[in-house]
């Protein structure tokens, strides 16, 4: 599908927008929830029984109960709740029993979560610079990779999966772990298996713009017994409670030589994953159909670079981001404002009005001089100037689509130099 416009008919200039209602977006209401789906909140409430650690035994919690749904999802043997995407980085990185203040490779291109992560778990973050798709660029992780490096966090940026198969060749050939952000990308698969399980760890985001949202929350996943029960005992787990984990004998982990750290998973928000777990195929489903319908209806513009999957489908969807080949930081500030009065949610990922976290040089817990960072890092930098970040929706209808892909060729067609 595409749309052709005239030009100079913007509504930024005060012509009428594209629609008139809001983008739908998690932070104004928009949910992947029915009614059906809060049952077992609404008994977990009535039963008032709130900790994960309680009376009965572990698989009759909804803890326990997520974390078998979770594990028999994803076809791994351990999966632990917990209470963030970020905690469940920090906490793969703990369990894999890093040296204290390892140097940790990661992409330039992520959210300020990944370095915060690694920060938590007592290491130093080194970033790594991205490709032409804002994938990690493989050949510059190998450049950087140094005796000090001992861990590797991949991210699957914006739902997009990294090309696992290149960055545990480079893991293997340096002999260190891999950590799979996938918080971006819960439920999507490369080449038919799912983000997350390609690594070491997988770690995974209930957060409200999720695909499952539980407000807050997380998840990781390992094949590693004994890394899955480090992580629980730093998660929380005390007085030999590791052990109600496993259906055997736990592995042999001194639950007493580690610090705990309180970053478990509630029983009301595991009951409304629960819920939610059932129906993530028809939400992912979802994210596909509108993301390619949107991408069809882009694909001819010479303006716009999209990203190209590292494999058929290897995509959430949950995000549409391309790229102005050439156009400024400030260029592509102009496009997203323009993009915004005509309705649609954009954001310029390198505007400099905007302290956008998922621009490296705005990490100031890193990086106290942005100018500084951002000429260590240059090719990202440049890469971030040039791009558009739109929120799709799994509540989109194909009216909704259509409006995104009008929006985006009319405010191109008009650009011209504005925003120079």
């Amino acid at each position: 599908m595409s749309v052709d416009v005239e030009p100079d008919q913007l509504a930024i200039d005060g012509a009428r927008p594209v629609r008139a209602e809001p983008w739908p977006t998690y932070d104004k209401g928009d949910v992947f929830i029915e009614d059906e789906d809060l049952d077992l909140v609404l008994e977990t409430i009535r039963a008032r029984l709130y900790f994960r650690y309680d009376h009965r035994p572990y698989e009759l919690t909804q803890t326990g109960g997520l974390e078998r749904d979770l594990a028999a999802f994803f076809g791994v043997p351990h999966a632990l709740t917990c209470a963030s995407g970020t905690t469940a980085i920090a906490l793969g990185l703990l369990a894999l029993d890093l040296p204290p203040g390892s140097a940790v490779a990661c992409p330039a291109f992520t959210f300020a979560a990944t370095p915060s992560a690694i920060r938590l778990a007592g290491h130093r973050p080194v970033l790594v610079e991205c490709d032409d798709d804002l994938h990690l660029d493989v050949a510059d992780l190998r450049r950087r990779m140094t005796p000090e490096i001992r861990a590797i966090v991949v991210v699957h940026m914006r739902g997009f999966a990294s090309d696992m198969d290149a960055v545990l060749e480079v893991a293997r050939e340096f002999g260190v772990p891999v950590v799979e952000d996938a918080v971006p990308a819960l439920g999507a698969r490369l080449r038919g298996r799912p983000l997350g399980t390609f690594g070491d760890v997988g770690a995974f985001s209930t957060q409200s713009d999720k695909s499952l949202n539980t407000g807050e929350g997380g998840f990781m996943l390992t094949r590693d017994p004994s890394v899955h029960a480090r992580a629980i005992v730093y998660a929380g787990a005390y007085e030999g409670r590791m052990s109600r984990h496993f259906d055997g004998d736990p592995p042999p982990v001194d639950d007493l030589a580690m610090p705990i750290f309180g970053l478990r998973m509630d029983e009301i928000r595991a009951a409304l994953a629960r819920g939610l777990l059932r129906r993530l195929p028809e939400r992912l489903a979802a994210h596909h159909r509108n993301y390619d319908r949107v991408a069809a209806g882009l694909a001819d513009l010479p303006d716009v670079a999209l990203r190209r999957p590292v494999a058929d489908h290897a995509y959430l969807g949950e995000a549409l981001v391309f790229r102005v080949p050439d156009a400024t930081s400030a260029q592509t500030a102009w496009i997203a404002a323009a993009l915004r009065a005509e309705g649609i949610a954009a954001r310029a990922l390198g505007d400099p009005g905007d302290t956008n976290v998922r621009a490296f040089w705005n990490w100031r817990f890193l990086f106290p001089d942005a100018a500084k960072a951002r000429a260590e890092y240059p090719v990202t930098a440049r890469r971030l100037d040039e791009a558009i970040d739109i929120p799709l929706s799994a509540n989109l209808a194909e009216r909704d689509c259509d409006q995104l892909v009008h929006a985006v060729r009319k405010v191109l067609a008009a650009r011209g130099g504005r925003g120079a």
